[in-house]
């Protein structure tokens, strides 16, 4: 059976096409490659610096309570106290017991000038009474002296007391500022790490569609021709069907060899072969 008449010169036609096509290379650079896959994206190389400069940002609030702990130890222990004694404690002892001596002496000479009104001066009546005298103004002295040395350790431990709390205060304090500081970075990070990949999609289904457009048009001739191939096919008799060429995933050469194949009776019968 012989290919009829009328479609010997449209199967010529075709054949030369065809053979103009093929013969020609497909530039696959135009739609594959490097430049279809997105780069990174501002906001992904903002999170890797933001990232990168973080590390080791919680090293001054770390110090700055490692510094204050250090001042909490010194403000503990039984000695500790010695460090906040007032400077000026012996100059106020020093003075209150010049004066408490002065008022004294006054006293005392207070108790002789009565022993002479009464006319015991001299006599054993005036040394009792001075010696009582002696005797209540030291125990008062001693009393004056305890009560100031006593006014001041008090002062001094609650001083050393009121720097413990500080300082605890104060490397809690550090402690909470470094865990924060940490803490919002991590979150601006993740921020900025979820917008770029909303951009960096964004984009790669850009630079997709650009690809799809290439291939698209790099393959529609080819597309064109198959078309042409499968109604001359149909045409006389075989009812091919035509190939999807150019398509993510399909193979040029897998699809020209299965056209060839499909046409491979058209020319048979165009060229006289009967087989």
């Amino acid at each position: 059976m012989s290919l009829p008449d009328y479609l010997k010169d449209t199967s010529k036609d075709f054949a030369k096409q065809l053979t103009a096509a093929t013969s020609v290379p497909i530039n696959t650079s135009t739609f594959t490659g490097k430049q279809f896959v997105a780069g990174e994206d501002p906001l992904q190389s903002q999170a890797i610096n933001l990232a990168t400069s973080g590390i080791g940002s919680y090293q001054p609030f770390l110090t700055a309570a490692q510094g204050a702990i250090g001042q909490q130890a010194a403000s503990a222990g039984p000695q500790a106290y010695q460090n906040f004694m007032s400077p000026f404690q012996s100059q106020v002892i020093d003075t209150t017991l010049s004066e408490f001596d002065r008022q004294a002496a006054i006293g005392r000479q207070k108790t002789r000038d009565d022993a002479f009104a009464s006319g015991a001066f001299g006599g054993g009546r005036e040394g009792v009474q001075l010696a009582e005298y002696d005797a209540a103004s030291d125990r008062n002295r001693a009393a004056t002296l305890a009560q100031l040395q006593a006014s001041g350790l008090a002062d001094a431990r609650a001083a050393a007391q009121q720097q413990f709390t500080n300082q605890g205060l104060l490397a809690s304090q550090q402690m909470g500022l470094s865990n924060f500081q940490r803490g919002s970075m991590g979150q601006d990070i993740a921020a900025l790490g979820n917008l770029d990949a909303f951009r960096q999609g964004l984009t790669q289904s850009q630079l997709s569609a650009d690809a799809n457009a290439a291939r698209t048009g790099a393959y529609e001739p080819l597309q064109r021709l198959d078309q042409y191939g499968a109604g001359l096919g149909r045409l006389a008799g075989f009812g091919s069907q035509p190939a999807q060429l150019g398509g993510a995933g399909t193979d040029p050469l897998t699809s020209g060899i299965s056209n060839a194949v499909g046409l491979a009776g058209i020319f048979g019968k165009l060229y006289g072969n009967k087989g």
